[in-house]
């Protein structure tokens, strides 16, 4: 591109190439898979308009170094919703041929000096690309922590630690799993974003865990000791006597634990459940109750209104 091209075109000219060289679409084509990595080290260098100065004045060389040596590195990583893997969001058309076979040529004619002994000597070093991974986790799985083993953009099986309390909409980052370097260039990082599945009957806030019992009419007046599913396994829990329905009852610890270590509660609604077909001796002592009680559950809202 000539030295008066725009941050725009530039970056407009990287993603048509990105996109058409990224190694998720050529995974046995190593000369894509390489122009891919040039194209990327030779946005980082164009795409910052610091950098392209430095270079335009002669001030670095094509892979952004100067003497004494430094290096670089370069972040790429985006994910189209419809993927797991994708070389990233807004890659639009717009530019014709010409302009592709054109685009960053002074970096390669940079890059073709130095390897014929011009004015450029040093390789391009630059960090390779992260990936992105998408990870869908049982809710019971997020809660405890787990292991899952998972297959890579570049083939190969990694196994996951799931640490415990992971939330949803979490990236765990995986150090040196992403795409390999360029010129001996560290790899970048798998980026693995985990989406939490729900509970038919916990729900999470923050680090607490909430859910709702059913419980009889007779464990509800009588009270009883019932068995109460939690994350971490069944407790025995106390129904006080004349327990209503929307009560709530705390267990404490048995929720999320936190990042911090302290786990979170979980909070126990109560919920009065009768039988879908009610025997002849439970509508006569009903009968009986309503003959007899002077109880009135609605005063208070008849107060309040």
């Amino acid at each position: 591109m000539p030295k008066t091209a725009t941050q725009d075109e530039i970056k407009k000219a990287y993603r048509k190439l990105a996109k058409e060289l990224h190694p998720d679409l050529h995974p046995d084509d190593k000369a894509k898979q390489e122009r891919f990595k040039e194209v990327s080290a030779a946005n980082d260098l164009l795409g910052d308009p610091e950098k392209r100065r430095r270079f335009d004045a002669g001030e670095i060389d094509a892979s952004g170094q100067e003497r004494p040596e430094r290096q670089y590195y370069h972040h790429y990583a985006g994910q189209d919703a419809g993927r797991r893997y994708d070389p990233g969001p807004g890659f639009e058309g717009g530019m014709d041929q010409d302009d592709l076979n054109d685009i960053f040529s002074q970096f390669f004619r940079a890059r073709a000096a130095g390897a014929g002994g011009g004015g450029f000597r040093h390789e391009v070093h630059a960090r390779g690309s992260d990936m992105r991974y998408h990870l869908e986790v049982d809710f019971l799985d997020a809660a405890r922590g787990a292991k899952r083993r998972v297959t890579m953009p570049d083939g190969n099986n990694i196994e996951i630690t799931i640490p415990p309390g992971v939330r949803d909409g979490q990236t765990l980052r995986l150090r040196g799993k992403g795409a390999p370097g360029i010129g001996g260039g560290a790899a970048g990082d798998a980026l693995v974003t985990v989406s939490v599945g729900t509970h038919p009957v916990f729900a999470r806030l923050d680090d607490d865990i909430e859910m709702e019992l059913p419980i009889t009419f007779d464990e509800a007046v009588l009270g009883a000791k019932v068995d109460v599913p939690t994350v971490s396994g069944s407790v025995s829990v106390t129904i006080p006597k004349g327990a209503s329905s929307g009560r709530r009852l705390r267990l404490r610890g048995k929720g999320i634990k936190g990042p911090k270590g302290k786990p979170g509660d979980q909070i126990v609604r109560l919920k009065i459940v009768l039988p879908k077909k009610i025997d002849p001796e439970m509508e006569e002592l009903a009968e009986r109750w309503r003959r007899m009680a002077v109880f009135d559950p609605r005063a208070e809202l008849r107060r309040m209104t």
